[in-house]
């Protein structure tokens, strides 16, 4: 591990969607040095580079080194020019759906932190239901536990410094102390008031500001980091939903010691 407050390299936060990103995003983006801006999503468009385009780029004559550097220098610049911009020295991504791709995000990033963030697959059923719908729910219990697996994958073939998981229900029940555990991974410094990420500017969309006001209001915790919604599968998950839950979801949430 680098001595703290030295590390450059880029820091990726996945996770399957509703699982809790956009609270460790903002969690990153208040600290004094990194800035973790909005959702990029285009990184896997550029793996067809290098991927089912290969063989007529290749006619370039330029290696497929030289490409992926491009594909660094261009998606990487984009990420430090806005970092230091905001006066920031790192740079982070939050993009859940990167948890698909993460071989090619960590071939085009070889230095790359990963931060997973997992949460309750249960609970996330349930949160797809009130933001996406009832269809959306249905089909989150098969893609939760893929993106689980994808992003195991990767992670299991990097070194302890290159991958973290973070579970949500820590992150939530003992934040300074989860994220203590996160930024020492990252190698950088705690600093007082991180925790209080509302009372910072950040680039985020307002319905992401107004859904977190309604549910703060809702169970009348004015805290930013707040546990009301762990174990909401308890209350409203319905019969057919949990039976999907049990089928398709249980070996996952078994083997991540969820009961």
């Amino acid at each position: 591990m680098a001595d703290t407050g030295t590390r450059t390299a880029p820091i990726f936060l996945v996770g399957c969607q509703r699982s809790g990103t956009t609270m460790v995003r903002l969690v990153l983006d208040s600290h004094s040095r990194i800035s973790c801006g909005p959702e990029t999503r285009f990184l896997p468009d550029l793996r067809r580079i290098v991927g089912r385009d290969w063989e007529r780029l290749a006619r370039f004559g330029f290696p497929r080194e030289d490409w992926l550097r491009r594909i660094r220098d261009f998606f990487g610049g984009v990420h430090a020019d806005y970092a230091a911009a905001r006066g920031k020295t790192r740079w982070a991504d939050k993009t859940p759906m990167y948890a698909m791709s993460l071989d090619f995000v960590t071939e085009v990033f070889p230095d790359a932190q990963i931060v997973h963030l997992i949460r309750d697959g249960r609970d996330v059923v349930v949160s797809h239901r009130k933001r996406f719908g009832y269809w959306s729910a249905v089909k989150c219990v098969v893609k939760w536990p893929r993106y689980i697996r994808a992003a195991r994958a990767v992670g299991a073939t990097l070194p302890a410094d290159r991958y973290y998981e973070l579970r949500y229900e820590q992150a939530v029940s003992e934040p300074e102390k989860a994220m203590r555990g996160l930024f020492e991974f990252l190698g950088e410094p705690w600093e007082d008031g991180i925790l209080d990420y509302d009372s910072k500017q950040h680039d985020v969309a307002q319905k992401y500001t107004t859904e977190a006001e309604r549910r703060r209001a809702a169970v009348g915790d004015t805290a930013p980091i707040y546990g009301s919604r762990v174990g909401s599968y308890r209350r409203e998950l319905d019969p057919f939903l949990r039976l999907l839950v049990w089928v398709f979801s249980g070996p996952t949430l078994r083997a991540l010691g969820y009961r």
